[in-house]
């Protein structure tokens, strides 16, 4: 058998580079191609061969394998008749015996194994080598060389596996390699993964040679092959991108608790700080905004709302629905559902365009959420002066209405004459003067809510 040596070093060289497959495991599939070979054109029923390969010769060895047994492990055959006919003798076949039968071409019994090797023990191996042989035929060349694309495969696989297994999760960075049919294939160096169309982002389009990073969500051994799945619509994506710009993120010191996203448009992330001395809504923002644009970039533009987890669901409810601002929250614990209250000019803000900011609320909490404007009955309540998110955050709206009424209370007492007589005049005069700041105070209330109104018109 004549071998081009040198092509075939080449050949070893460039798989080794571009498939990653170790030499040893290029040899290994080669030399067990040579031995199915030679089994087919030559071999019998039963026979282990091996060949060994020399790659500085050329030369190919073949030896034929025996395995020590004795009657423990294998059935021996019937004895034989004065013709040479085996003896069979009719007994019942035990179905607890799983012992395999004698072959002279695969097993060797131990006596027999100790007259070749002193120290042979049960199943060692005897090696016997067999003549060598130069001519096969076209059925033996195609066993062969089924056999050495077989063992490439199971290589590939191997090396894929070992290289992206632990990356499952992660997010891999490639270059587009082509775009068929919606799908974009990516090319990983070593291996090529699939960007289904269902998990692009619709607004965005690839060419090939354009670098790409995704999201690596699964790793499938299927037997035509390793598969990579990869997608840039995955909540996750975010989460990565965040741990990558964020060492905050990345040591755990703040925590993505949740993430709700409509790719390609919005999204929104909890995030909470295990530290009480971090801030889990700047870490993820950066200075002036650097770290979360970085992110908003790599997603194509998508917004990204950052907001502080709390396990206060009224709190958790009102931070979700930012910017808008709340007057009041009713949670009904037995069905998962919170009726929010606001003001008639935050009533479309809390919404969102075509009801994305409450879809995604209610995604991040986990909440069903109910908008409603608010009624006479609400506006008379404390929470409607300043918002219900205001008054959770300091809680002194309440008490200083309160403290209001008890001066206006206790004015109205000591207007009273030493001989128990009412001086109507003067109580009038404190009380429209009382009524003068209320009126002056909701006044400047009314002027920042238009303010309020103009910025986040401006920001949208």
């Amino acid at each position: 058998m004549l071998f081009d040596l040198k092509t075939m070093r080449s050949a070893l060289e460039q798989m080794e580079e571009e498939k990653g497959i170790s030499r040893e495991k290029i040899m290994e599939a080669i030399e067990m191609s040579l031995a199915a070979a030679y089994k087919k054109e030559y071999g019998k029923k039963g026979q282990i061969v091996r060949a060994k390969f020399d790659m500085e010769t050329g030369n190919t060895d073949f030896t034929q394998v025996k395995v020590v047994v004795d009657e423990s492990i294998v059935k021996m055959p019937p004895p034989l008749d004065e013709n040479g006919e085996p003896i069979i003798e009719e007994t019942e076949k035990d179905p607890d015996d799983l012992r395999t039968r004698f072959n002279t071409e695969h097993h060797i019994l131990l006596e027999d194994a100790k007259k070749i090797k002193r120290g042979a023990e049960i199943e060692d191996e005897i090696v016997f080598p067999l003549e060598t042989k130069e001519d096969f035929g076209r059925i033996a060349a195609q066993t062969a060389k089924q056999v050495i694309i077989q063992k490439i495969r199971e290589a590939e696989k191997s090396t894929t596996m070992e290289e992206f297994g632990h990356k499952e999760g992660g997010i891999v960075s490639g270059i587009v390699q082509r775009v068929e049919k919606g799908n974009v294939f990516v090319d990983l160096g070593k291996s090529t993964a699939i960007l289904p169309y269902e998990e692009q982002i619709s607004r965005e389009h690839f060419r090939p040679g354009e670098r790409i990073k995704a999201f690596l969500y699964r790793v499938e051994d299927t037997p035509r092959g390793i598969n990579l799945r990869l997608s840039r619509t995955h909540p996750k994506l975010i989460e990565e991108f965040f741990k990558m710009e964020t060492p905050e993120v990345a040591t755990g010191v703040v925590e993505i608790k949740n993430i709700a996203r409509e790719p390609g448009s919005r999204s929104k992330i909890a995030v909470y700080s295990h530290d009480e001395h971090i801030d889990p809504v700047g870490s993820c923002v950066g200075q002036r905004g650097v770290r979360v644009n970085t992110v908003m970039s790599e997603l194509g533009g998508e917004k990204i709302d950052i907001i502080e987890w709390s396990d206060d669901a009224k709190r958790f409810i009102v931070e979700a629905l930012a910017p808008a601002k709340i007057m009041e929250v009713r949670l009904r614990e037995e069905e998962k559902r919170a009726s929010v209250t606001v003001m008639e000019d935050q009533l479309s803000l809390a919404i969102g365009k075509g009801g994305q900011n409450a879809r995604l609320a209610a995604k991040l909490t986990g909440w069903k959420i109910d908008i409603h404007p608010a009624t006479e009955s609400d506006m008379s309540g404390p929470a409607s002066a300043e918002g219900y998110g205001a008054a959770m955050k300091d809680g002194t709206d309440e008490d200083e209405e309160t403290k209001a009424e008890e001066t206006v209370a206790e004015e109205s007492h000591s207007a009273e004459g030493s001989d128990g007589t009412k001086k109507p005049k003067e109580k009038k005069k404190r009380v429209s003067k009382k009524k003068e700041k209320v009126e002056d105070a909701a006044e400047e209330a009314e002027e920042e809510k238009v303010e309020e109104k103009e910025e986040v018109s401006t920001e949208e």
